[in-house]
């Protein structure tokens, strides 16, 4: 009797459910073609042959980064190789026009696109917000992003589809839904195997909260969390046709979630190495004053707190009355309310810590100024723990300042490396490491200084604009054929 009552409940079901199986694969499929004769609608150019529209998915194009450097590059890069591709921009920028993110994009990079660019304004950018998703917020972003790449792809269905940004799970939306050919450009991993070890050993970080460290239940549950988040990634980015990656510390990542190394390439992000070469290098000339400079977006990653404690450490190990003074100057952007918050927070710790009077914060400057902080500065500092690559790090090393860095991640690994058997700069962990290793440099003679300066400086070569289009062509070619 039991076995018929579950016979008469599980037939129907699996029936049902088979029934709505082969309705979502037939609507998903009907979708699927009309977007392709969407595409076959399309207008032809001058030359009578309809154009082919590259997609550039990046919903927050006018912020002014590294990541949106990369994406400016990338666009000129096309212009200068293929005559019959027209480049679409997706994103969430609507207090802008179009023609103010072209101009923003070379005022900030000095990057001037050959033809216009299409722009496909998204309405729904709020859903990939963090502030949106308090808790589970990797989960709450990366599902947001589908919604986002629905409304892209319902607004303009491109013939190759590339995230420039890192919202993997629209991947597949394009690939399968779109007919696209995929490929993304991937700065920093969502989910990496050390974030993965941070929850397991219950440290707590920026993105690991106390109560959860202090709860062997919590951590566990965000493990498993996490450990089905990194599935789910690692199934998504398998989707790709291309992977492009930011550095060494990137691609070990993405190699060990995606597995699709037979289509996985470094690409170094193009750092604007030009335009800090004409910066003289010449030995110090006596002075009342030496700066550190810092050169980051005011996020909490990249560990500002540190640099103030480590620089207020320095100053407070220093003997009085020792000249020349020491000036802490902090560069970043601020995109919003948030970050704006957080520099107050850190003029209040600079209160706290009695060192107002010798750190200045210089926030959205325009490049020229950038520049002549670098040019006058003697140390660059980087704090960010596992930083994927760290344009700010090539631009200090590429200016003429001696570079201390985190001793993790990007730096460690491809940028702070000696060149040709010489020291290109140096690396530090923690406060007292910092401290240390910032009067180390200013202990060193200016002839060696010096040394060190002409040699980082001719390391950098390698990240160049003309290095990243060679690497970059190479790697989307089998995209266009």
């Amino acid at each position: 009797a039991c076995f018929r009552l579950l016979c008469s409940l599980l037939l129907p079901a699996l029936f049902l459910s088979g029934i709505l199986c082969i309705c979502l694969v037939v609507l998903l499929w009907g979708v699927r073609l009309w977007i392709q004769r969407k595409k076959q609608l399309r207008p032809a150019g001058r030359d009578g042959k309809r154009p082919l529209l590259v997609g550039f998915f990046h919903p927050y194009c006018n912020a002014g980064g590294g990541g949106e450097r990369v994406l400016w590059c990338a666009i000129r890069t096309l212009q200068k190789k293929y005559r019959n591709v027209t480049c679409v921009v997706y994103t969430g920028d609507r207090d802008a026009t179009g023609e103010e993110i072209v101009e923003g994009a070379f005022r900030r990079f000095n990057i001037k696109l050959i033809h216009p660019v299409k722009f496909v304004f998204l309405e729904k950018r709020f859903l990939v917000e963090a502030s949106l998703y308090p808790h589970f917020t990797l989960l709450g972003q990366s599902l947001g992003s589908v919604f986002l790449g629905w409304e892209a792809l319902l607004k303009c269905a491109p013939d190759i589809y590339i995230d420039s940004m890192g919202y993997a799970f629209t991947i597949p939306l394009f690939k399968y839904l779109g007919g696209c050919r995929v490929g993304c450009y991937v700065h920093y991993p969502t989910i990496s195997t050390d974030m993965l070890s941070v929850v397991r050993n219950q440290d707590t970080r920026f993105n690991n909260a106390a109560f959860i460290t202090n709860s062997p239940l919590f951590s566990k549950f965000k493990l498993v969390y996490y450990y089905f988040f990194a599935f789910m990634y690692g199934l998504v980015g398998s989707c790709s046709d291309v992977v492009m990656v930011n550095s060494s510390w990137t691609l070990n990542h993405i190699l060990s979630l995606w597995r699709v190394g037979a289509c996985t390439n470094v690409v170094y992000p193009p750092c604007d190495v030009q335009t800090f070469l004409d910066i003289p290098l010449e030995v110090e000339k006596s002075t009342s004053e030496y700066s550190i400079v810092s050169v980051s977006q005011f996020r909490p990653e990249k560990d500002h707190p540190l640099q103030i404690r480590a620089f207020a450490k320095l100053l407070k190990e220093k003997r009085v009355g020792q000249e020349p003074s020491l000036k802490l100057i902090l560069i970043g952007g601020c995109r919003n309310q948030q970050d704006e918050e957080r520099v107050n927070n850190l003029k209040r710790l600079c209160e706290q810590l009695g060192v107002s009077d010798d750190v200045v914060f210089r926030i959205n400057i325009p490049f020229e100024e950038l520049k002549r902080h670098l040019a006058e500065a003697t140390i660059g500092l980087h704090t960010m723990w596992n930083e994927h690559f760290g344009i700010g790090v090539v631009e200090c090393m590429a200016a003429g300042t001696v570079i201390l860095a985190h001793n993790s991640g990007g730096p460690k690994l491809d940028i702070v490396v000696p060149h040709e058997g010489r020291v290109t700069g140096f690396l530090a962990e923690d406060e007292d490491g910092y401290a240390e290793t910032m009067a180390y440099i200013f202990s060193l003679p200016p002839e060696k200084r010096l040394e060190i300066r002409e040699n980082a400086r001719r390391s950098v070569h390698r990240f160049s604009d003309q290095h990243f289009e060679d690497t970059f062509l190479l790697s989307v070619e089998p995209l266009f054929k």
